[in-house]
């Protein structure tokens, strides 16, 4: 998936020489985490606005040199290490430098999250598995394999947690009826922490936990 053409311009850059006049009201009145600083054209680091309270109108972004974070991404970032990185720092908003370390402008999360909203992962029909497996056994082919075994495609598939040497993978799978494709995750030892509710093992779970709490009662 390609995402250069989400690279904004709209969002200032700051020289380091600045007072913090015009950054104060830039993150007063707007939603943005971080915004650049360059010194002499070059990206030197990102304000961040949680440093707003210790702002003050006539002093220069240089107090705060050594305080900036310094993550960016280039035109060339994938657009998974991309998201990584807005994760990473708990940013909405980007730095993208070119190969001389001038911003070209910057990647907005929503704008970001939206173009991944727009691929098959979300809008091809099909059900979502979210299967978890210790971190020695984890292998994405076979994950594949177990899918297309059971005559259905593999839309995509993310690592949406990992804890505990557990690694939990989320699967979009291009058929709605998931019951095959969980059943035999299972017998490769894959458990099922998410799937759709025509799991007939799940329902048989349900079914028998109802008929125990049944019993209990009478």
């Amino acid at each position: 998936m390609q995402i250069q053409d989400q690279i904004i311009s709209t969002v200032p850059v700051f020289e380091v020489s600045d007072t913090l006049e015009e950054v104060i009201p830039f993150f007063e009145e707007t939603t943005f985490s971080h915004v650049a600083v360059t010194e002499n054209g070059e990206f030197l680091g990102v304000l961040s606005e949680n440093d707003l309270p210790c702002f003050e109108d006539d002093k220069l972004i240089e107090t705060f040199r050594y305080d900036l974070e310094h993550f960016f991404v280039t035109k060339e970032t994938l657009w998974m290490d991309v998201m990584e990185m807005f994760s990473r720092n708990e940013a909405n908003v980007l730095p993208v430098l070119d190969e001389n370390r001038v911003v070209l402008g910057y990647y907005d999360l929503e704008d970001v999250v939206g173009k991944f909203i727009d691929t098959p992962f979300f809008k091809e029909p099909g059900g979502v598995l979210v299967i978890s497996v210790g971190s020695k056994d984890y292998s994405f082919s076979e994950m594949a394999q177990i899918v297309e075994s059971n005559n259905s495609r593999l839309l995509g598939a993310f690592i949406s947690d990992s804890h505990n040497d557990i690694i939990y993978v989320t699967l979009k799978v291009g058929s709605p009826n998931l019951n095959e494709v969980a059943q035999t995750f299972r017998r490769y030892n894959y458990n099922i922490e998410f799937g759709n509710s025509d799991d007939q093992y799940v329902e048989d779970l349900k079914q028998r936990s109802d008929y125990l709490e049944k019993y209990l009662n009478v």
